[in-house]
């Protein structure tokens, strides 16, 4: 796995998030959806918060304070593929989902930059780590710093996805 392409795949994705907000009002921010589910707003909390859990993890991993366990064979395809499978709807984990909130604009720029920071702090160290020592993922099982890493951009992904579909519901409801 290159990390370096995945770190500027990362940084890029961050980049069309920052700029989904510039021109965002802030009662469209957290308003729902005519196609229900999560708000902007709610997206923003979840995939920034849940990001900086990943880079906690990630971290762990690359000090070598983790486990030595495999990663299944599924969690390696999606990996390699870089992608969720598709068609399929994904439950976030309860402990995470009790942490999505609305939030407001301001809010989402400063959940970015604490990102962004860390990132900058911790991607550095994913190379040097022994990809033996995993931590454990909620749903996915144990990853190491490189697959952490990877786990990170397709889930930044998978999420700015559904903005997309957000986006396309309030243009079809106007």
């Amino acid at each position: 796995m290159n990390t370096g392409k995945v770190y500027q795949s990362i940084t890029k994705l961050v980049a069309a998030y920052k700029a989904k907000l510039v021109n965002m009002a802030e009662e469209d921010f957290v308003l729902t959806p005519p196609i229900g589910g999560w708000s902007y707003s709610e997206v923003y909390s979840h995939i920034f918060d849940s990001s900086l859990l990943s880079l906690v993890a990630l971290n762990n991993s690359a000090k070598g304070d983790g486990e030595i366990k495999p990663t299944h064979f599924a969690v390696k395809m999606i990996l390699f593929f870089g992608s969720l499978p598709p068609g399929k709807k994904y439950n976030v984990p309860k402990r995470l989902a009790e942490r999505v909130k609305k939030i407001n604009l301001m809010a989402a720029q400063q959940f970015i930059i604490d990102f962004e920071l860390q990132l900058a702090k911790i991607y550095p160290l994913t190379d040097k780590a022994n990809p033996k020592i995993k931590t454990k993922h909620p749903r996915l099982g144990y990853l190491n710093a490189k697959q952490w890493l990877k786990f990170i951009e397709i889930h930044l992904n998978h999420h700015f996805k559904q903005l997309g579909r957000i986006e396309k519901s309030f243009q079809q409801s106007a």
